[in-house]
């Protein structure tokens, strides 16, 4: 969508901070959350400030005591068998494997987060977590508890930004975004038992002892095509979801904890 689609989708004149702000406590963001969000920023109208007015926004909405977390994946760091999107000639792939920049939390760019989340990466104050295919960038109190211990494998599970998240008893902030950018649902995939389940294997650039090497690391096989019909089954059997809008976005404020253990047994009933 182009910035002039954008403008002439924008009612009421542009959206700044201050509207972005009073629409989130509307929805029910509290001070003192610990708020995953996942967003789209064309969703939201034409913003003053674009990214960093969204981000100064939720910043404002948390208050001093919250914590901001945004996913920052960078799945083009990953081993280049496995691309599709598109895939690349045979013969080049060992020559990316060799040649790969690896990841550095503060340098390696997002891919297909989004402009906000790319922003907020490099905002001053904000951690990232150091893996590099599914990092995830904090911000506020609980920052380097949900950033600082990211384990290499299984990089959405028990070791994960998101399994900290749960700890806390954050809030999932979808904005403009549906349940198939839900990356909490991958916890729940992880924490799930049901038949089929299979571990793979990924590879990666990364700096060991300030060495760039290419390591292999364990991953499960993650399937998000039924997303969206958890996120509906979830809502219809009472799971509380604060629904609104923010500006012209579609918003959707879900405890975490709720979701990821409604989506386990979800998994585990109905994934054969």
């Amino acid at each position: 969508m182009s910035e002039l689609d954008v403008i002439k989708r924008t009612e009421d004149g542009p959206v700044t901070v201050d509207s972005i702000k009073e629409d989130l406590g509307n929805l029910g963001v509290l001070k003192g959350m610990v708020l995953l969000v996942h967003s789209s920023l064309s969703s939201l109208g034409w913003v003053s400030g674009g990214p960093v007015g969204v981000i100064l926004a939720l910043e404002e909405a948390l208050g001093p005591e919250g914590t901001l977390v945004m996913p920052t994946h960078s799945g083009d760091l990953t081993d280049p068998e496995k691309w599709e999107n598109p895939p690349v000639p045979e013969e080049w792939k060992e020559i990316i494997r060799q040649t790969m920049p690896a990841f550095d939390p503060d340098f390696t760019p997002t891919r297909g987060m989004g402009r906000i989340s790319e922003t907020f990466r490099k905002q001053a104050g904000v951690l990232r977590s150091n893996h590099p295919h599914v990092s995830f960038a904090a911000r506020g109190k609980h920052a380097e508890f949900i950033t600082g211990s990211h384990g290499l494998h299984f990089g959405l599970g028990e070791d994960s930004p998101l399994a900290r998240v749960y700890d806390l008893e954050g809030w999932i902030l979808l904005l403009g975004v549906g349940h198939e950018n839900n990356t909490s649902m991958h916890l729940a995939e992880f924490r799930a038992d049901f038949p089929g389940k299979k571990e793979i294997q990924q590879g990666a650039p990364i700096f060991q002892d300030g060495i760039r090497c290419w390591v292999k690391l364990d991953e499960l096989e993650e399937n998000s095509e039924e997303f969206e019909e958890i996120g509906k089954a979830y809502q219809e059997t009472g799971g509380k979801i604060l629904a609104g809008q923010v500006r012209n976005a579609q918003a959707e404020l879900i405890p975490q904890q709720d979701l990821v253990n409604f989506t386990v047994g979800w998994m585990n009933e109905n994934r054969k």
